[in-house]
């Protein structure tokens, strides 16, 4: 029965000359458009700080950039290799490193040397966040210089503070490869998710909708057969992003394709499911289209697309938990710049399992047959 149902549904979407177009025109001229117009602005870094001096100067240093507005000092890890965890497991974006010695050098004359270590995955985020670290510490160096008598200088070389950038998993802090991801994310939610609460809903317009209640299909059955089409339309528009990310611009997955396709199973069944609870509880089509625009335009502004989430509001930074397109952003990036595999998105993978059931069943349920 299933069978003849989703061979219903494929005729039934081709039989509309316009559709077919838009689904492989639209990743088309978003993955061509939007990498080159979209930014970002930076706020509240976390920042974690290796102090191996733990000197006079070097806990100055520390108090110096905790009081500014653009980084959060999130932790002061004992070693360096604890403040890389941090950002492998997503806690920190820059890694300050202080070494040993370090007021000595500087009393010596010498040149300390400092490290900052930036998760670049996003590019933008990363330089910034670089830059501004940099910024501080010349501006401490001023100050020390200040400081320190003129005669204490007699015969020595003018000290100075040099500072060494490490971009971690995006060394050329190129932005198309923070942006590509979360953009098939976007085009996958729009395609996958318009169109089933498009369906259900213009059917009830045209009256067979009517003819399907009268069949002893149950609900659980035409649900399914609503929702596997979009499922595989989905699979093609991620394979042909792909292939475009690769074509365009270079950008391939550290990690494997398997694991960004696993997570896309579960991914469309929750945008999928979502557009038709919302089709079900539509009367026309153009109500559906406002709801389902209302809903998508929330999901994407706190996805974390645009905007990092650790520059929202605490409060809003509490709403995209219940956001299922952050956890596959999260996903997105996560595979395709850190190589991340299954064991590093468990969290993510029972988010979207939560998600994809709530709303899978609620059409059910939603799904008014009478027989």
């Amino acid at each position: 029965m299933i069978k003849y149902l989703i061979e219903k549904e494929f005729k039934q979407l081709f039989r509309n000359s316009f559709l077919p177009k838009l689904i492989f025109i639209f990743p088309c001229m978003i993955m061509i458009l939007m990498p080159w117009a979209a930014n970002l602005e930076i706020k509240n870094i976390n920042l974690n700080i290796v102090d191996n001096d733990h000197s006079v100067i070097s806990r100055r240093l520390v108090d110096k950039i905790g009081t500014s507005t653009y980084f959060r000092t999130t932790d002061l890890p004992a070693t360096y290799e604890q403040g890389l965890q941090a950002v492998e497991e997503g806690s920190a974006d820059v890694i300050l490193e202080i070494p040993r010695d370090f007021e000595k050098d500087w009393a010596e004359g010498k040149a300390p040397q400092l490290l900052i270590a930036v998760n670049a995955v996003n590019g933008t985020k990363g330089g910034l966040g670089s830059s501004y670290v940099g910024s501080i510490i010349s501006d401490y160096t001023r100050e020390l210089r200040a400081e320190t008598p003129a005669k204490a200088l007699a015969g020595k070389p003018l000290p100075r503070i040099d500072v060494t950038p490490q971009n971690l998993y995006n060394p050329t802090l190129n932005y198309k490869l923070f942006m590509v991801p979360a953009l098939v994310v976007m085009l996958l939610t729009m395609i996958c998710g318009f169109l089933p609460a498009l369906n259900v809903v213009g059917e009830k317009e045209v009256g067979t909708i009517e003819q399907i209640n009268v069949t002893p299909v149950n609900k659980f059955t035409f649900i399914a057969a609503k929702l596997i089409p979009y499922w595989l339309i989905g699979f093609v528009v991620l394979t042909i992003c792909f292939f475009l990310a690769w074509l365009l611009y270079g950008i391939l997955p550290a990690g494997h394709f398997l694991t960004i396709y696993a997570f896309a199973v579960v991914f469309l069944l929750v945008v999928s499911g979502l557009g038709l609870v919302i089709s079900n509880h539509s009367a026309t089509t153009q109500q559906a289209m406002f709801v389902m625009w209302f809903f998508m335009l929330i999901l994407m502004l706190m996805c974390g697309l645009f905007t990092p989430i650790h520059s929202m509001p605490v409060w809003a930074q509490w709403i995209t938990r219940f956001n299922p397109l952050r956890y596959f952003v999260e996903v997105m990036r996560t595979i395709y710049l850190r190589g991340g595999d299954f064991a590093d998105l468990l969290p993510q993978l029972g988010a979207l399992l939560a998600f994809a059931v709530v709303f899978n069943l609620w059409a059910v349920k939603s799904y008014r047959k009478s027989s």
